[in-house]
């Protein structure tokens, strides 16, 4: 288990960044672009830094998750084989991460992002208003597991955007509202943190007190983004998803091609 001390200045500006990404991960996902470069900057090892911001994104994507869920706008039975396939990328992600070319993953990123940015903000994000879910049939189950297994296994690689991804990726996929789209990609995004936490945790790659204290201001961040989410829907929602890729695009552009 690793811990560091931090003066009370680092701590409260951290809780300040946790809270924000609370916000933004329940409503758009990608708010590890606010924390992850926070405790890197307050001193965190990297390998820490993951595994710290693992603990406490699992407290804001449970949060938010279970929102949804008692909204009616998740239904764990039918998404049983997305939590299936997005626990199994994630242990297999978590466990390669190693071995596979970060570097080359650093500089494809990006290129994934602005596909997703120019999506959002040209294509439609939600193709119906009605919460309906999607026709159960083999195709379905086929989607199921292969955008599970994949996006799993990007968020045991750490990735960052993980929920961006989700929420992108189910619009192309699936008809079905915008809030069923955001009610599984939050709790998918849980079920990927929470596994690649465990792994963490193994390692002692975690501080636990800041990681707790830091979850704590997340799961409030994370209950007023869903309830704003659920209450003002596409007008709150594309705008701040909107914004959030175009940010994650300049970033990781900024750090694999000219950093």
């Amino acid at each position: 288990m690793f811990e560091l001390a931090f003066d009370p200045l680092t701590w409260a500006l951290l809780c300040a960044v946790a809270l924000a990404a609370g916000f933004i991960d329940a409503v758009a996902g990608g708010g590890g672009m606010l924390t992850v470069p926070a405790l890197l900057t307050a001193g965190l090892p990297p390998h820490v830094t993951l595994g710290t911001n693992k603990l406490a994104a699992s407290f804001g994507s449970l949060t938010a998750s279970f929102t949804y869920y008692k909204k009616q706008l998740f239904n764990p039975r039918f998404w049983a084989a997305s939590t299936l396939a997005t626990a199994i990328g994630a242990v297999l992600g978590t466990l390669l991460v190693d071995k596979l070319s970060i570097e080359f993953l650093n500089k494809l990123l990006p290129i994934i992002i602005i596909m997703v940015a120019l999506y959002s903000l040209f294509g439609s994000l939600s193709s119906t208003e009605q919460h309906s879910l999607p026709t159960k049939n083999k195709t379905l189950k086929i989607k199921q597991w292969l955008q599970g297994l994949s996006l799993g296994f990007f968020d045991g690689l750490a990735g960052p955007g993980t929920g961006t991804f989700w929420t992108a990726s189910n619009s192309l996929l699936y008809k079905m509202s915008l809030l069923l789209n955001c009610g599984l990609a939050r709790s998918m995004n849980f079920i990927s943190n929470f596994i690649s936490l465990i792994t963490f945790v193994a390692l002692g790659h975690v501080n636990f007190l800041l990681g707790v204290t830091m979850g704590a201001f997340l799961m409030l961040g994370a209950w007023i983004g869903a309830h704003s989410a659920i209450k003002f829907g596409s007008k709150l929602i594309k705008p701040i998803f909107n914004t959030v890729v175009i940010l994650l695009a300049g970033k990781l552009i900024f750090e694999a091609y000219v950093a």
